[in-house]
């Protein structure tokens, strides 16, 4: 483990020597501003550019390898490419990759309008074209040797990511952050509780080493929230509640008080990456509880990952109930951490969720940041971790065009639909958390694998470093490779990154754009849903997400707002301002969108027992989705689907959506619902109209057939 680098390192400073030089790529640039060139297109409109471009890369590789020392001897001739043997190889290879295409075939049409599933759509242009061309060099990120470029541009899109985020790079003030590529946001996540437990530990293992070895500079203060005490003196319980930021900073304070000490090596031999997380248990915390995680009841798994693997443990990994919005209740939160206080049990980190997968809401990070505050000003600190795998992204519809010069005469079009206020305010405070996961394969448009993880104070990343001697060579070279889980790593991932954000950058004009018309056509997606079932439809829906209040309007008002959303053109709510500022702030926090369908009785009443509601919207899911080796060409609309279970959520949240679905009086805990995840900023704006019409037609034809199922089941008596 290497501790105590800064932003000053020669790695840094040689990467920086290497962007100097007349062929070294960068971030900046004008960027572009047109949608319709950054994507193959539904029809694949764009593949003769695409199909140009791949042969490009193509012909540059050859040029390469033909000139990396030309008068190397060539290997494969004329006389062997006429060989029998040489022909029939060839033969096979086309024999099979046609195989494969064909078998391809059944893969998952992402790309179409009818695909309203999982988190994927279509994928940028850049970002395939780049994976393609460094995929050809393969480079390996896990050390600059095997990397020589694409570790240049992963510190780039480290950086990049930083910024769109909410970061500041170039603040005195404040430390430096940092950022890397990761194959997924499960891995960055793994990570973050990683490095927040080894921050919480990590003061321990000084304080034990300034009573060893290091007792010449047993004088050393540290701030606390009684003030200034020495580190040696303070108890264990004091000392697993120091700020992150000042943990962070002892090593550097230490070999500057000890220069001639291997500080590093004399702290390692009591920390809990040496001793095990048992045995340090065992010498510095006999007398108090094992520290925990927070987490809203929204959390992806891999925080139970995390806590399995990083031997925290399921029991300390701490369901937060959420509110009726399913975000992080912020004041069940406040009630765990006085308890926690109370019992003296340290707390590792509080996760809030930016954009949950299944509902895509956004945590109120103002407020946990607020009571982090007040916890600290008792004697109880945390680092505070945003998953923000999903939403990251977003963050790109309320950041200014950063190095984007304005083209004379150009006014770059806002984009279709703003975050709400809630959610901008959420962005707005983001750049305080002390670290946060983000996938470029989600709402970047990214090819997979491509998650990352950045950090608000760079030398957090130091407290998770391992290097391995035979790929790494030490601070004389540029590296990204020794920090965080992973090891070899596709250096084509970051070019995909990389190329995506120099064409189409993370900001309202770029990426911005992408998502702000997702987020349009979601929100008519959630108006259509709410005004979809009629008096005589055999059928309810209810989305998850309620009719906001809006100060000075009446239910009536709402209603007839949401009608005009769902009925009006997208210029027609473009020249409206009321109706835009309205629909900014109905549907879900981003653009996942969860509902639920319940049936009516013969009679009209709507159906009561939950279980027959959840069957119900199982078998639309099972209609609705793709079966192992069926032919694709035959599915219509395709959805996906989760249960929202009150273990999870809280009763709270759960009884109220009960109640809005008309199964109030059940005693089910789980309810089944089906979800939408809105990607495409097309869907609405089609030569045809708004493709929206289909949906619904294709959810009606669904609905029809299978409450005719279930209402024949029942006079058959099944």
């Amino acid at each position: 483990m290497h501790v105590g680098r800064d932003n000053t390192t020669p790695g840094y400073a040689r990467a920086a020597a290497g962007l100097r030089t007349a062929v070294a790529p960068s971030m900046s640039g004008s960027g572009t501003r047109a949608l319709e060139a950054w994507f193959l297109g539904p029809k694949a409109e764009n593949a003769e550019l695409f199909e140009k471009l791949i042969a490009d890369a193509i012909r540059d590789q050859a040029h390469w390898r033909r000139n990396f020392h030309p008068d190397d001897p060539t290997h494969i001739t004329e006389e062997i490419k006429r060989s029998p043997a040489y022909l029939e190889a060839v033969g096979s290879l086309k024999d099979n990759h046609q195989s494969l295409l064909a078998f391809l075939k059944k893969s998952v049409p992402f790309f179409s309008m009818r695909y309203q599933g999982h988190m994927n759509w279509e994928l940028t242009l850049p970002a395939m074209l780049g994976y393609f061309s460094a995929m050809l060099y393969n480079p390996n990120n896990v050390a600059f040797e095997g990397s020589t470029a694409t570790t240049i541009l992963e510190l780039l899109v480290g950086d990049d990511i930083c910024r769109m985020l909410g970061y500041e790079l170039s603040n005195p003030a404040v430390p430096r952050p940092w950022g890397h590529i990761t194959c997924d946001g499960t891995v960055a996540n793994i990570e973050a509780v990683w490095a927040a437990r080894n921050v919480k530990l990590y003061p321990l293992g000084v304080q034990a080493a300034l009573r060893a070895s290091l007792s010449e500079a047993a004088s050393i203060e540290v701030p606390t929230y009684q003030g200034s005490r020495r580190l040696v003196e303070l108890d264990s319980w004091d000392v697993l509640n120091l700020r992150a930021d000042d943990v962070l900073a002892l090593p550097a304070r230490l070999q500057q008080a000890m220069p001639e000490a291997d500080v590093g090596k004399a702290i390692s031999e009591f920390s809990v990456q040496t001793l095990g997380l048992a045995e340090f248990h065992r010498r510095f915390l006999p007398d108090l509880p094992s520290p925990v995680v927070f987490v809203p009841g929204t959390k992806h798994y891999s925080f139970p990952k995390a806590a399995a693997l990083l031997g925290i443990g399921a029991t300390n990994l701490l369901d937060v109930p959420v509110d009726l919005e399913a975000r992080l209740d912020i004041d069940e939160l406040r009630k765990m951490l006085v308890k926690c206080l109370k019992v003296r049990q340290a707390v590792y980190t509080v996760v809030c969720v930016i954009g949950s997968t299944e509902e895509s809401a956004v945590d109120p990070v103002d407020k946990v940041l607020e009571l982090r505050e007040e916890m600290r000003s008792q004697g109880l600190d945390f680092v505070v971790h945003a998953d923000s795998a999903w939403g990251g992204y977003h963050a790109s519809v309320d950041r200014d065009d950063f190095d984007m010069p304005t083209r004379l005469g150009f006014v770059p079009p806002p984009p279709a639909m703003t975050l709400g206020t809630y959610v901008t305010r959420q962005f707005r405070e983001l750049g305080k958390v002390d670290s946060i996961t983000v996938d470029p394969h989600k709402s970047g448009y990214i090819p997979y694998p491509a998650g990352a993880l950045c950090y608000r104070n760079s030398a957090m990343r130091d407290l998770v470093s391992f290097s391995a001697p035979v790929v790494f060579h030490g601070d004389a070279e540029p590296t990204v490779g020794i920090y965080g889980v992973e090891g070899s790593k596709p250096g084509a991932a970051v070019a995909a990154v990389y190329l995506s954000h120099k064409v189409i950058r993370p900001s309202k004009s770029g990426y911005g754009k992408i998502i702000g018309q997702a987020l349009f056509s979601c929100r008519k997606l959630y108006a259509r849903l709410l005004c979809m079932a009629k008096e005589s439809d055999p059928f309810v829906v209810v989305p998850l997400n309620t009719l906001p209040k809006i100060k000075g309007m009446s239910k009536h008002d709402l209603q007839r707002l949401l009608g005009e959303v769902d009925s009006k053109t997208g210029q027609e709510i473009e020249a409206d301002r009321q109706l835009l500022d309205f629909m900014s702030e109905i549907g879900p926090d981003q653009n996942i969108l969860a509902y639920a369908f319940n049936l009516k009785n013969a009679d009209g009443t709507v159906n009561t027992s939950l279980d027959l509601c959840n069957r119900f919207n199982k078998s639309l899911y099972e209609r609705l989705s793709i079966d192992p080796g069926h032919d694709i060409y035959g599915y219509d609309l395709i959805v996906s689907t989760t249960d929202l279970d009150a273990d999870q959520y809280g009763e709270r949240f759960i009884d109220d959506y009960k109640r809005r679905i008309g199964v109030g009086g059940s005693e089910d805990r789980r309810i089944t619902v089906l979800r939408s995840v809105v990607m495409n900023p097309w869907l609405t704006d089609t030569p045809q109209g708004s493709f929206i019409d289909v949906l619904e037609h294709e959810f009606r034809k669904a609905l029809t057939e299978e409450v005719g199922k279930i209402r024949g089941s029942f006079t058959r008596g099944v």
